[in-house]
Formats: structure tokens, sequence, C-alpha cells
């Protein structure tokens, strides 16, 4: 087995260029791939078409540009987004499309599981496409991390795929915080209670031991990519995967980057200084394939840009929020969302950038909406997908570019190594990549890629 090669130069890159997400860069700055005319429409191609990826093509497709490949490893389950496109160019394998259409392909849409996105991604940014890679961004913190230097190496435009960043929410959530509205954020509580069946696969784990034979229209090979080797099952895949941690990150994985992402921006979290996990009817040495019924990750953030110090807990599966002091007996504490808790108030929120946030109590909501609605100081976009077009046209970085992707899905992956060692405050460097105080977590950071299989 080898591991992927990187420079400790590029993996020591920080969490701190996440505060640069909304900077727009000259056109100089990303002149590392093609940049089409003002109305002039790109060559994309979607890799991982099937689910997700199908739903990010089509919205690709609705602003008006061209499909003009479209690769998956399943044909059956790609078949609708197959037959939507009839022009396009089909293909199991990426690097054999990126073969034979790299000259006819300007951006790349990959909407695979989380294991493949790195090598996917660093693929195309190495043949300078402009990338929209589904979240979160990539399976490991060190792939995280090399994906980052990758893109400004190459100059290109790049969007992670929590589609209510660019939502109008998230900017009002943002606004409010700035504009002093709940005062000094001290605690926020974020939760998911939502597919409890998909994350935790443990009624599964006695099944996978028994022999299946492999779809005839899968390439089970490729699908599995980097991964070290194991048998096909049908409880891995078409979506099942996302349980499975060789494969995915769980619930915390799937839905920090939309959950999280309204804190994450509005504070300037960073990364945090630790991290730890306590989880339910759950022994990580008999259990540690897939992801716990209930996890409580708990996350402290230091001081930073004259802010205060943040606590942070997830709640997923069984574990929701608990009702804080204060909070209205008849209001509803989100199943998914977040309660953000501040000196003078709490602002409420649900998943996809800040969705239905709300100010409590509602004196707070009448103090800040209508006239009295701070000023608006973030750009409003149209929708994710064009913000990325935009930017890939007009020579800026998109809103959630892998930047400020990247350092929120590392969030989201510290919470995924935290449940492998529960009860452990586990110590961490962002800095310097890597937990002060445990050996065994630190295996983590850095994954073992399958032979013939390379980030770089």
């Amino acid at each position: 087995m080898k591991t992927p090669k990187i420079s400790r130069r590029r993996f020591l890159i920080g969490t701190g260029i996440g505060a640069a997400a909304f900077q727009i860069a000259p056109v100089s700055v990303l002149g590392g791939a093609n940049r089409p005319g003002p109305n002039e429409r790109l060559n994309i191609a979607g890799i991982g078409v099937g689910s997700r990826g199908g739903s990010d093509i089509a919205a690709m497709a609705r602003e008006g540009q061209n499909i003009v490949a479209l690769c998956d490893v399943h044909e059956s389950y790609a078949g609708k987004t197959f037959k939507r496109y009839p022009k396009a160019k089909r293909f199991k394998d990426y690097r054999v499309m990126f073969d034979k259409m790299d000259k006819e392909i300007d951006a790349v849409v990959i909407g695979t599981p989380d294991h493949t996105h790195a090598v996917i991604a660093m693929e195309a940014m190495r043949r300078r496409k402009h990338v929209y890679c589904e979240k979160p961004l990539a399976h490991s913190i060190h792939e995280v991390r090399s994906l980052m230097a990758a893109a400004r190496e190459y100059k290109v435009v790049t969007q992670l795929g929590n589609q209510g960043h660019s939502s109008n929410d998230i900017r009002r959530f943002c606004e409010w915080i700035w504009a002093g509205a709940i005062g000094q954020v001290r605690v926020i509580h974020a939760a998911c209670d939502a597919f409890k069946n998909v994350y935790c696969q443990l009624r599964n784990l006695d099944k996978l031991n028994k022999h299946y034979d492999v779809p005839k229209d899968l390439d089970y090979n490729l699908w599995l990519g980097p991964v070290p080797y194991r048998p096909y099952t049908p409880f891995y895949l078409p979506w099942n995967w996302r349980g499975w941690l060789p494969f995915g990150t769980g619930c915390i994985g799937d839905w920090v980057c939309h959950v999280i992402d309204p804190s994450f921006w509005a504070l300037n979290l960073g990364a945090p200084t630790s991290v730890r996990a306590e989880v339910w009817d759950y022994d990580p040495a008999k259990h540690g394939l897939t992801y716990p019924p209930a996890a409580r990750i708990t996350y402290h953030f230091p001081d930073r840009d004259g802010r205060g110090p943040i606590k942070l807990v997830w709640h997923d599966g069984n574990d929701p929020i608990p009702r804080p002091e204060g909070f209205p007996k008849d209001d509803k504490i989100p199943g998914v969302g977040a309660v953000v808790i501040g000196e003078k108030g709490m602002i409420v929120h649900g998943s996809h950038g800040a969705g239905g946030c709300r100010l409590v109590p509602d004196a707070l909501m009448d103090a800040y909406s209508g006239k009295n609605a701070p000023a608006r100081k973030i750009p409003r976009v149209k929708n994710h997908a064009w913000d990325w077009i935009e930017a890939i046209r007009t020579g800026r970085q998109a809103g959630s570019n892998f930047a400020f992707g990247g350092p929120l899905t590392e969030i989201a992956l510290l919470g995924a190594i935290a449940i492998r060692f529960p009860g452990q405050t586990l110590e961490w460097d962002g800095a310097g990549g890597r937990f002060l105080n445990s050996k065994e977590a630190n295996a983590y950071v850095i994954p073992t890629f399958r032979e013939g299989w390379r980030l770089l």
C-alpha cells in the first residue's frame, strides 16, 4: 500500500486562509485555466452523475452551459442523467475521459462518493480545469490541504457543493452577527437528525462477509478507487456508502458543510484547538467500519479577530439539541440546523445556508428586520451554480472556493476522527496539521492509498 506524496510545505497550509473566502481575485491570478468571454458557454463534464452529481449537472445546464461529457462507473444508476443529455459523450473512467477530451472540457463537476473526490479533483486541476466538487471536499485532512494547495498552484476557479452558501439567508445571518444583533457569541449548538438508517450501518455489519456478485454494469474496481480493496457488497452502494467510514464520513461529513457554514463564515471560526466525541451504543473496536447511531462532538475555537472563544457542539442521530435557557417554550428546536447563542439573544436557523434564520426573542427580530435591517455587506448571487460560472467568466473566485470550503470540511473530518476515540479530548494543531496528544488519531490524518493510485 502506498500513501500519497506531498511536501510538508504544501500540507502545512493552515485553515487561516479560509477568511479570504469572498475576496475578489484579479484576472491575472486566475490565469492558469482558460477563461471564456462574458457570453460564452462553458463546456462542462460531470463525474459521478447518478444522484447529487446529476442534480449539480442539471443546475449547470439550467444556466445555459454545454454538458459535453458524463462519467460514471455505474451505468444503470446514472442512466437518467445519461438520457437527459444524449449529446454528451459517456465514460466510466474519468482518466480516459480527460485523455480523450482534454481540449474540449473547460470545467468539471464532481459528484462521486467522498473517497474519490480528491484524486478526481486533483487530476482535473492538474489539467487546468475549473472544479465544482460536492461536499465534503475530501475524505481526509491531508487530501483537503492538497486540493487547497493545488487550486492556488494551478490558478483555477473552485466551488464546494454547499449550495446554501449562495443563499440570501446566510448573508442575512452574517450581517446580523456583524451588526452585533446578538452580541458576542459564546456557544453554538448544531445538529442533524436526518437519515439515521443511512449513516449508521450497525444492522448490516454482520452481512459484509457474505459473497455477492458485482453487477455487470458496475465497474467496482473504479468505484473503490484509492481505497484499499474490500469485497463488493450491495450494502456499500449506490447510497449506503455514506455510513461506511472507508468511503464516507457519516452524518457529520454529510451535513457540517451545510449546517456549520453560516457560523464558520460569520464568526471566522478557523481551526479548533480541541475536539471531543461522545457516542452511544457504539464501540469503535467492534463497529469502526460504520458511523455511530448518535454522536455529540464538542469543539473549542480560540479567540480570533476580536471575538472571544467559542464552543461548538455538534449533535446527530439520536442526540438532539438541548433547549437553551431562555428559548421560547412554544418554539421548535431545529432537528437539522443550529441555535447560535449570544450575549443578547440567539439566532435559530435550518440547513443549507441558515435556511429560515430568525432572531430570538421576537423583539430582536423586530429591531433588526425591515427598515432596521443591517446594511448589506455581502454581494447577493443568483445561485450556487451561477456563482461558480460567473466567477470563471469574470476571473474572480467563487464564494465557497476551496480556500473556504477546505477548512470548513476539516471541521467535519476532525469529528469523524474523534468518534474513533470517544471520551478523549484530542488537541488539534491546525497550523501543523496534527494532533498534539494522540499518535493513534494522527494515523487518520493521512490516508493509505491502494497500489496504483496517487494524489499528486
